[in-house]
């Protein structure tokens, strides 16, 4: 059976039926069984747009079986995914996530259903990633970082429940290590800053915490060559997704082939990652930046970020 899938969902209709509509033309969807979680309101000005995201969630089709999940309360997209997350792999043992933003390409599941099963008694490998920043270089057909996605990604159990939240003590373990620059990225972005602006409530990210587990404990994640996912979320409507500030990957045509490769970390991978994250040391330099690497830059942001 294919794994379960996971779409996490608060305010945003129409997005979200566009996701659930690429969703559904994937291979294998209506042999899948699908998860909607949908938060609650955050005041009384959401509940309409709540509520028409969650008719959009009930009237979706094209799956083995669908269940959607309303929250009372607005827990926020962290909490929503840590505990939603949590919830379906102890049933299942593994799980496929998306978000209300990210649109899948017809290519996701095979890929996403493949790697889980290659993989899955692979213990050097955390999970599997699907939003590729390619910087224009040609990457290998499948190929390792350390860095978890989170616009599209699959996990297992076993890489869930070693997972511990706890920011202080992620950010505690890597000053301590003094691998500060190597988490980010050689110094070229500054994820530890992102993790103590979490630890200090000034942001509420679990992906840059997920990233700092597996970084924290040496494991990987698998990408594709060319993105199997894009994110459809930076129009304004998100709560951290801003406006003009992604410019889509460049997305496969094809089916991933999900062959096997040795574990380790992409030398190639990493360069292309790290020129995609590059940050202009100075203000005043931006204008020199091509309009690509900015939006680069800005998405890349935006992908750590609580965005519900």
């Amino acid at each position: 059976m294919p794994a379960p899938i996971i779409v996490f969902a608060y305010k945003r209709a129409d997005h979200l039926a566009e996701v659930l509509a690429a969703l559904a033309a994937n291979e294998g969807a209506n042999r899948s069984e699908l998860f909607i979680f949908c938060d609650g309101a955050k005041s009384a000005k959401d509940k309409a747009d709540v509520l028409a995201a969650r008719s959009v969630a009930h009237g979706a089709s094209g799956f083995l079986k669908i269940s959607v999940i309303e929250q009372k309360e607005n827990r926020g997209l962290s909490a929503s995914i840590l505990a939603g997350v949590g919830e379906i792999c102890d049933r299942y043992g593994h799980a496929i996530v998306l978000e209300d933003d990210v649109v899948p390409t017809p290519y996701f599941l095979g890929y996403t259903n493949a790697a889980l099963d290659r993989y899955k008694d692979n213990e050097h490998v955390f999970s599997v990633g699907c939003h590729t920043f390619d910087a224009g270089l040609d990457l290998p057909e499948t190929f390792f970082l350390n860095v978890p996605d989170c616009w599209g990604w699959a996990i297992w159990q076993r890489s869930w429940t070693t997972f511990n939240p706890d920011g202080s003590r992620l950010l505690s373990e890597i000053l301590k290590r003094k691998e500060a620059s190597h988490f980010d990225f050689d110094g070229v972005y500054p994820y530890t800053t992102m993790l103590k602006d979490q630890v200090a409530g000034r942001n509420q990210s679990w992906a840059v915490r997920l990233y700092a587990h597996a970084f924290l404990t040496g494991k990987l994640v698998l990408y594709p060559k060319l993105s199997v996912t894009s994110n459809i979320g930076f129009d304004g409507t998100g709560t951290h997704g801003g406006a003009n500030g992604y410019t889509p990957p460049r997305l496969t045509n094809s089916p991933i082939s999900v062959l096997p490769i040795t574990v380790e970390e992409s030398a190639i991978a990493r360069q292309a990652w790290k020129a995609a994250l590059r940050v202009p040391p100075r203000p005043g330099l931006l204008r020199r930046l091509s309009a690509k690497t900015g939006r680069i830059t800005r998405a890349i942001s935006h992908r750590m970020q609580d965005r519900s």
